[in-house]
């Protein structure tokens, strides 16, 4: 790496190069180039072409250069050169409150392999927390706490596991075996923390219960996030999913710092600026475990901003009785 920091002249300067010759850091960032086309030409892994903005250990943004038909940011790497993220930066001075940025990622296993563990970590106090109980749910602003467990263009089922002691992001199995979507994801993917859907709760016009999560969050905006990252977002509209006949509500929110942010206020701005985004999303869960395999309540429709606020409340309500003690804990979840 010396070598190259040599012909590329960056001795003297702020930016440092590392190597990562066994995957751990793109495989942990969800940045490994699996596409077809590329990989039929370069043969062995390779990671996306990204930039990362690190301060004080954390990661404060990631640039992707990649298009539908250009996988590999060939074409248009503008993305990633420094001039776009020395643009970036000032947006995110001063955004550690909302943002949630203070969080960081302290890693156990190699990833991919049954025994990876993603755990959350604050650095203020230098010490691990809950993903799902160590985070707050909103921010002073108004926003949203989301944490990311599957970045936008990755296929890795990462999930939180909410009955281990700290309830870290590990990746999904079935039958023993690593479990991956078919396809890449096109949305970051994760939760909201301190909600739960209630397994006991019964919806009184869908008739379906809760899926015993937290609630799911598909975030919309421009940027990859990472995983594990926590970001404040704007919650617009929710999707009732109705998933091996459980209720398993997506809500659809945006990056608070997305540059479309300000725009998009209700699930008809989503429309607007995203024509044709929110039923991508409600096609995309619908056929992923196969054609027409899951369905959705309330005429298939992403319901408002209001009536998605009146869900999350309602879901933080059932987490709050679940912690508290006043629903008994049934499910053998962690708590802690």
């Amino acid at each position: 790496m010396k070598a190259w920091a040599a012909d590329q002249k960056t001795e003297d300067s702020i930016i440092r190069m590392f190597g990562d010759p066994r995957s751990e850091v793109t495989q942990a960032l969800g940045l490994v180039l699996d596409h077809p086309g590329p990989m039929s030409v370069l043969g062995n892994d390779r990671c996306k072409r990204f930039s990362m903005f690190i301060d004080d250990g954390i990661i404060k943004k990631i640039n992707i250069a990649e298009a539908e038909d250009d996988p590999a940011g060939d074409s248009d790497p503008s993305a990633t050169l420094v001039e776009q993220m020395l643009k970036d930066i000032p947006d995110l001075e001063g955004a550690a409150d909302s943002s949630g940025s203070k969080y960081g990622l302290d890693l156990e296993g190699t990833n991919p392999s049954l025994e990876f563990r993603a755990f959350v970590k604050d650095s203020e106090t230098n010490s691990r927390v809950s993903a799902w109980h160590g985070i707050p749910l909103t921010n002073e602003d108004g926003s949203y706490n989301f944490l990311c467990e599957i970045p936008k263009e990755t296929k890795a089922k990462m999930e939180v596991a909410t009955d281990e002691k700290l309830t870290p992001i590990k990746q999904d199995t079935k039958k023993g075996a690593l479990r991956d979507y078919p396809y890449n994801i096109h949305w970051n993917y994760g939760m909201l923390p301190r909600t739960w859907e209630d397994p006991q709760h019964e919806h009184p016009t869908m008739k379906v219960k809760g899926d015993n999560d937290p609630m799911d969050v598909v975030e919309i905006g421009s940027t990859t996030l990472a995983m594990g990252s926590v970001t404040a977002v704007k919650p617009v509209g929710v999707y009732a999913m109705i998933d091996d006949g459980e209720l398993d509500w997506k809500v659809i929110a945006i990056s608070m710092n997305d540059p479309k942010a300000k725009d998009i206020n209700d699930v008809a701005d989503v429309e607007k600026h995203f024509p044709g985004e929110l039923e991508r999303i409600r096609v995309w869960f619908r056929d992923y475990k196969g054609p027409n395999a899951a369905k959705f309540g309330l005429d298939d429709k992403c319901m408002d901003r209001a009536y998605t606020l009146d869900v999350i409340k309602e879901t933080a309500t059932f987490y709050d009785d679940l912690v508290s003690g006043k629903r008994a804990n049934d499910e053998g979840l962690a708590l802690a």
